[in-house]
């Protein structure tokens, strides 16, 4: 499928068009930002690995019953996928502790949740993603009763999934966001799965192996990136 003109190009990823209307292509570019892109810089081969990652993630969540709007890898960099109408609503699991959360509640970063929680953000860089309820979404019209009811089932579904293989390679996957999509009437996972958007930890030690390392300058951000991968079976050749 050829790649043309570009839509769109957000902190760490473009969107192009193609020849055919339902598909679209996501080039993963060596950029990273934080603190609302306070905070930016290039890291050599971050967007291959975080391109294999995804489609290594989303190939498994698709084996399992999960919709998802990835089709496949165009190259190292770049996939093909479905062209979404996207929900304008981040959904945010916690399964431990930490980051935001920690801040907002006083709690102790590392608390095991139990159920994990489940929350709404409004997706708008220029108000910093604010934190919502599904009373705002109907309201405003973000969303629909139905559409959120289908992304609250499909977020579990995902983190019943990814929780139990992170946790058989040796990791606790912390926190993570989902975006979703409509695409030919039904509610597609979209967007990105890799460590720029989840909390993950090593089970024994704690260490931080995922986006925390650039925001607090713990340094080696992708060969974490890809030892996370490692353990989990992406082949990144």
């Amino acid at each position: 499928m050829q790649k043309l003109e570009e839509l769109y190009a957000g902190k760490a990823k473009s969107v192009y068009r193609t020849e055919d209307s339902r598909f679209l292509v996501i080039e993963f570019r060596n950029d990273t930002s934080a603190f609302d892109g306070v905070k930016k810089a290039k890291l050599d081969r971050k967007g291959e690995v975080n391109n294999k990652f995804n489609a290594f993630i989303m190939r498994r969540l698709a084996e399992q019953g999960v919709p998802v709007h990835f089709v496949e890898l165009k190259s190292a960099t770049e996939s093909i996928v479905k062209s979404l109408n996207m929900i304008p609503v981040e959904c945010v699991v916690r399964n431990v502790a930490a980051g935001s959360l920690c801040k907002r509640l006083g709690i102790q970063e590392g608390l095991e949740l139990n159920p994990p929680t489940f929350e709404l953000f409004l997706k708008n860089d220029d108000l910093h993603d604010p934190m919502i309820n599904e009373y705002h979404a109907l309201s405003f019209g973000w969303a629909t009763a139905e559409q959120l009811a289908k992304m609250e089932s499909l977020t579990f579904q995902v983190n019943a999934i990814l929780k139990k293989m992170f946790a058989d390679a040796g990791m606790t996957l912390v926190d993570y966001k989902l975006e979703f999509g409509e695409f030919e009437g039904e509610v597609v996972l979209g967007d990105e799965f890799s460590p720029d958007g989840c909390r993950i930890w090593d089970a024994a030690t704690g260490e931080k192996m995922d986006k925390d390392r650039f925001r607090q300058d713990l340094g080696n951000v992708i060969e974490y990136y890809q030892e996370v991968g490692m353990r989990l079976g992406v082949d990144f050749n």
